[in-house]
């Protein structure tokens, strides 16, 4: 079975089938549709799947031209009848792994995918993991329920993870150029996972099991969590000492060696960083371990939605205002610059915070023209143009979220009172907080 797998796989006859096309799932299903292998995308909504068969990209940072091409060449459509996957021979699995309210792991998505395709399930065939999880999660959930059809890991079916590492609206990296970590569940899976993701991605670097290709991608995160914990303490305590905190990690980012700039801002945003960390706390309560570390910085960072409204609160004293009644308009509603995505994004927490202490919310962003329907949040508001009319009708104005697509001059000149939580105004001015 090995040998017929990677001969398909080194002659591109290959047909790889992704489940979920979502951040992670579309970009890799038109890699490898780019690469001239033919691929299937999966997915549970209807309106997905028609505009990808359109030709008609759904997020900002992927031109459609991408997608349409895809499509016209015939090598990617996209179906939501998952009995499909008994005709593909990868199936690579992009499915969201978040918190529950407890901020323990929500696995149902995993477990929902693998039961509904394991029907369809045949042999020859591999199966990958994407989504981030903790150690064990591979072998534990997916393994058991594969080999419970008769079917016998390295022989009869193959089984790797690899971790997304995608990273939206940023120009400098493709999922083709983003090294890709694989681990396999025995050799024979890891030579055919490293087979299968050479086709597409410049570098794949092998590991020696699932567990570690797992623990890899949560360190990652959990490495960027806790420095940005870091960074947003030292925000506070360089406000505190009326030093700017900008100036501080500029002048430290100089050294050649030995330091690393993180930036900070009003909290932790994106599927990744504000969920990942607490796959780990979770599994090594298992083992008697506390995860002190990454549970301070998930603090550090959730209560940062909180400093700016006291900031804005403060500020608003100043001016003779109150926060109740007042106007507020929040710039950039993503989680980060330049990209329409909203997951987990402080800019939504801020402005539940200040909705609930009285103040009339408004929000601006060139790539999110209405506020999307989100599990916690509900806001009946759509993008507001940043013009000196309305920008002199604010209050106040926060800068949550620092999109290159905007007009700071414009904010700076006609607004009351601005609360930078970005740095976007290194310069000291008489209407600017720096938050």
């Amino acid at each position: 079975m090995k040998d017929v797998l990677l001969q398909k796989i080194e002659n591109r006859s290959i047909v790889v089938g992704v489940i979920g096309m979502g951040y992670v799932g579309l970009p890799l299903a038109i890699a490898f549709a780019r690469s001239g292998i033919k691929v299937v995308g999966f997915d549970i909504d209807p309106d997905k799947i028609q505009k990808i068969n359109s030709g008609i990209s759904y997020f900002k940072h992927i031109p459609s031209k991408l997608l349409k091409e895809a499509t016209n060449e015939n090598k990617l459509t996209a179906s939501t009848d998952f009995a499909d996957i008994r005709y593909v021979d990868a199936v690579i699995m992009c499915v969201p792994t978040p918190l529950n309210q407890f901020r323990e792991p929500d696995l149902s998505y995993v477990i929902n995918t693998i039961q509904s395709i394991l029907p369809y399930i045949r042999s020859g065939q591999v199966v990958s993991l994407e989504s981030t999880t903790y150690p064990g999660t591979t072998e534990e959930e997916l393994l058991t329920r594969i080999e419970s059809r008769g079917f016998k890991v390295g022989e009869d079916f193959f089984l790797i993870y690899s971790p997304e590492r995608e990273d939206p609206g940023n120009p400098n990296f493709s999922t083709s150029t983003i090294p890709k970590v694989v681990g396999g569940t025995t050799k024979s899976c890891l030579d055919v996972g490293v087979a299968l993701y050479g086709n597409i991605i410049e570098k794949v670097i092998p590991l020696s099991s699932t567990k570690a290709a797992e623990l890899t991608k949560l360190l990652e995160n959990i490495y960027r969590s806790v420095n940005i914990g870091l960074v947003n303490e030292m925000k506070m305590i360089a406000d505190k000492m009326e030093i700017d905190i900008w100036e501080v990690i500029d002048a430290a980012a100089t050294k050649p060696f030995g330091f690393t700039p993180f930036y900070p801002g009003p909290g932790l945003g994106g599927h990744c960083i504000p969920i990942d960390p607490f796959y780990l706390t979770w599994k090594a309560k298992e083992y008697g371990i506390s995860t002190k570390f990454i549970e301070l910085s998930g603090e550090i960072n959730t209560k940062m939605p909180e400093w700016v409204v006291q900031k804005v609160i403060d500020g608003l004293n100043d001016n003779e205002r109150s926060l109740k009644n007042s106007n507020v308009l929040v710039i950039g509603l993503a989680y980060k610059k330049n990209i329409d995505d909203v997951r987990e994004s402080p800019s939504v927490e801020l402005m539940e915070q200040l909705r609930k202490k009285g103040a009339n919310i408004f929000y601006s962003d060139p790539y999110v023209p209405h506020f999307p329907k989100m599990r916690d949040y509900k806001f009946d508001l759509s993008s507001l143009d940043i013009t000196k009319e309305n920008l002199t009708l604010m209050d106040c104005v926060i800068i949550s979220t620092n999109h290159d697509d905007v007009d700071y001059d414009l904010i700076l000149k006609h607004s009351k009172l601005i609360v930078d939580t970005r740095g976007v105004y290194r310069k000291n001015y008489m209407n600017v907080i720096k938050a």
